[in-house]
């Protein structure tokens, strides 16, 4: 019996110790060269900033911030940008899943000149767990989220998970 015991306890510490932060996770993908910005920074009403959504077309129909402009991640283009935001010193939020693929697209940004990017810590996901509202292609509120895939799912507490 103490065996059995044992044996379950080890399984259960090892599954503990497996399971990475998000936090962890955002240090192993993310060079931190992109300030983020939390959920609740960017809720505030005294928040003005322009939000960036990017995700793939797919992603971005299920649900998205309301009043975020999708620019892509496979299909980003600077120019395409420049000629949206061409005031180079606005506030500008780039968010995605969970905020990995929103790093790039903000450094690609800061890299043509723009000054203040944000990397929303947590992308869509953290702000759907944050009861904070989301948008499908009908500009409807939806508690619709593309999960992205079903490793990265875990990740959404709240809301249903599309794929």
């Amino acid at each position: 019996m103490k065996q059995v015991l044992f044996c379950i306890f080890a399984i259960l510490s090892f599954v503990g110790f497996s399971q990475e932060t998000l936090s962890e996770l955002l240090t192993i993908h993310n060079t931190k060269g992109i300030p983020y910005i939390t959920v609740q920074e960017l809720a505030m009403p005294k928040t003005k900033a322009i939000i960036l959504d990017a995700r793939e077309l797919e992603e971005y129909n299920v649900s998205h911030i309301k009043e975020a402009i999708f620019v892509g991640y496979n299909s980003f283009q600077i120019d395409l940008v420049k000629n949206k935001l061409p005031n180079k010193n606005e506030t500008i939020v780039v968010y995605c899943s969970l905020g990995i693929r929103s790093e790039s697209i903000a450094n690609k940004l800061k890299k043509a000149g723009y000054n203040n990017v944000f990397n929303l810590y947590g992308g869509i996901f953290v702000w759907k767990n944050n009861n904070f509202k989301v948008y499908n292609s009908e500009r409807k509120e939806t508690d619709n989220i593309h999960a992205f895939s079903k490793e990265w799912s875990k990740w959404l507490l709240k809301g249903n998970k599309v794929y």
